[in-house]
């Protein structure tokens, strides 16, 4: 196994003004709040810093505006050992906001996309060194398509391998899907890609993703764990593990973010599943997305537990 994975991260920051309330509020009605958090987040930056508490070397690039927000992201990043030096700072444009209403464990999120849509293909021209130096590619869908496009295109033609977690879900052109390595996409967002119903056998809509160009295939199934289909093995599954759960909002990221670890160090595909079905279970039992993301000690001692 490699000692150090490299993983560049290309994505979303946002600030999550996260509410908590005893239940979210129906259409047109008004609930009482119990307390309201500032938590750094957007996919991307969850994602880079679930990455860096495993121990990866870690860059994130992505955008953030000229307010406070922005300067707060990066000094998260920052204090997380991650290299935000790829971060541009947008002026003019505030940076993305979250807005998270968590009640009984559970989450409503409206996200108002700020500098993140900004982030462009030229400014991964001017990182294409820091991404050549990458294990593992890390994508989103919270920047613009066609950024994570060149994103893809550009880590391909550099040797790397590309993971792509295609979240928020929306449909996707074949051009991308045949530059990915691993897509990890939830059921919903797996059956929309898949343009197929939910209720359809779970197989043969992962079977038509690697009919489109995709060569791995690994669909979060939440409570019920987690199933990868490769082009060259059957299809296979990993368990989920029984926690106490706090806040979901960051667990697809860590999801994600273990995987990629685990890959970049030289894991199996079913490997990387289970390390990252542990990855996730933890960050589930913690407020906060980027809080919440465990160590690489705390996802050992959990295994072996």
């Amino acid at each position: 196994m490699k000692q150090i994975p490299r993983i560049v991260v290309i994505g979303s920051l946002n600030m999550d003004v996260v509410v908590e309330a005893d239940r979210p509020p129906a259409l047109g009605e008004t609930v009482a709040g119990k307390q309201v958090h500032f938590i750094p987040g957007g996919k991307g930056a969850n994602q880079a810093v679930a990455a860096a508490r495993l121990g990866a070397n870690t860059r994130m690039v992505g955008a953030v505006g000229t307010d406070a927000f922005g300067q707060s992201l990066l000094a998260a990043l920052r204090q997380e050992g991650i290299d935000a030096d790829t971060v541009k700072v947008v002026e003019g444009t505030h940076t993305g906001i979250a807005s998270i209403v968590l009640s009984q464990g559970d989450n409503q999120i409206i996200v108002v996309p700020g500098a993140n849509d900004h982030c462009l293909p030229a400014d991964l021209s001017d990182c294409e060194r820091q991404i050549a130096e990458a294990d593992v590619v890390l994508l989103q869908l919270e920047i613009p398509l066609p950024t994570v496009l060149f994103a893809a295109k550009m880590a391909k033609r550099l040797g790397k391998t590309v993971v792509l977690n295609p979240a928020p879900a929306r449909e996707l052109p074949d051009e991308l899907l045949q530059h990915v390595d691993v897509l990890i996409p939830n059921e919903s967002e797996l059956y929309l890609l898949a343009d197929s119903a939910a209720g359809q056998e779970l197989e043969a809509a992962m079977r038509s993703l690697l009919q489109k160009g995709v060569r791995t295939v690994v669909t979060t199934l939440g409570a019920k764990g987690a199933a990868y289909l490769t082009d060259k093995e059957p299809l296979g599954f990993v368990s989920s593990h029984k926690v106490d759960v706090v806040d979901t909002t960051g667990a697809g990221d860590s999801f994600n973010a273990g995987f990629s670890y685990a890959l970049a160090s030289g894991s199996s595909v079913a490997e990387a599943a289970a390390f990252a079905t542990a990855v996730a279970a933890l960050a589930v039992t913690k407020l906060g997305a980027q809080a919440g993301m465990p160590t690489l000690a705390e996802v050992n001692q959990f295994i072996h537990a």
